[in-house]
């Protein structure tokens, strides 16, 4: 049976564009319920997890101070690892800054445009910490008001969970707004070519990456720029509340989306020696351009361009 012509679909969650595409399977027909399969996994963890929608697991969880709260897996399994990150980094990396990016301006909700506000108060005080786990009860308890926020987590995780729905093919991309997870070959290609955008002139390519099942997030200070008079972008340090200078852009190249995509963001506000060595003992490699275009890279990271 020869192959079918390959299949492509992109739909608007996370307050992003997703594409996904797999050369040449050989079902159109498995391949659409695949992708429809892969793409409700966008739509269930924005449903469980987005700060920007007041009846989100995760808000009703913001909502409840004190006392533990029964979760579904899903959320138990995306702040789990969200404070994993937090521990690894020393704190770079804060799930809990919700109400930091709230005040920022980043509360809109994309879907209707609308301004979210959740009403809630927050302690300033308020850290990774703050937010105790246990895993038997699947409960988790707020010790001081806060609002979770698991934007550089839960992108990731979709991603992931729809390569699982993928796995029957050999070659296909999962592409979520820049944080993307690749495996097999591309249409041209034995690997696939990633294009790292300029961050100073977005719409020319720094660098081109070759790779094969793995994923490549970028994070950037042109992506999305804060508001209510804040200066800044929506990368925040949480130790001085400001958006880190050091770094324009930073690309992380791991295993899976979730991984990738936590790890560069603390490694952004960690800075540019700090969130390199940082990368490494992590086992993973990465790429960092300074607001002059200056590149640092961790020490494995040239292979991907060959």
């Amino acid at each position: 049976m020869l192959p079918s012509p390959s299949f492509s679909r992109t739909i608007v969650s996370m307050d992003t564009f997703v594409t996904i595409d797999i050369i040449e399977p050989d079902s159109a027909q498995a391949a659409a319920e695949s992708v429809e399969r892969a793409f409700s996994w966008f739509s269930e963890i924005e449903r469980r997890c987005s700060r920007f929608d007041l009846d989100s697991e995760v808000m009703r969880l913001s909502a409840q101070i004190g006392s533990p709260v029964v979760v579904s897996e899903l959320l138990f399994q995306a702040i789990t690892f969200a404070l994993s990150v937090a521990e690894l980094s020393g704190g770079a990396f804060d799930p809990t800054l919700g109400g930091s990016l709230e005040a920022r301006g980043f509360n809109r909700n994309y879907q209707t445009g609308e301004t979210v506000d959740s009403g809630l108060r927050t302690a300033a005080v308020a850290t990774y910490a703050d937010v105790v786990l246990d895993p038997v009860g699947s409960t988790i308890t707020l010790l001081r008001p806060l609002i979770l926020d698991l934007g550089a987590v839960v992108k990731g995780m979709a991603i992931d969970l729809a390569a699982l729905e993928l796995r029957s093919f050999e070659n296909y991309s999962i592409n979520a707004g820049g944080d993307i997870y690749v495996a097999g070959h591309g249409p041209d290609s034995d690997r696939w070519n990633i294009g790292l955008r300029n961050p100073r002139q977005p719409d020319q390519i720094f660098e081109t990456l070759r790779v094969s099942n793995v994923s490549v997030c970028t994070s950037g200070d042109y992506e999305r720029r804060s508001g209510n008079g804040f200066a800044g972008h929506h990368i925040v340090n949480p130790k001085t509340r400001r958006s880190p200078p050091a770094i324009a852009s930073l690309t992380v190249v791991a295993p899976t989306a979730m991984v990738a995509d936590a790890l560069g963001t603390a490694a952004f506000v960690l800075g540019p020696r700090r969130g390199l060595r940082f990368l490494e003992r992590q086992g993973v490699e990465g790429l960092i351009v300074s607001p002059t275009l200056v590149s640092h890279e961790t020490k494995g990271f040239s292979r991907y361009r060959q």
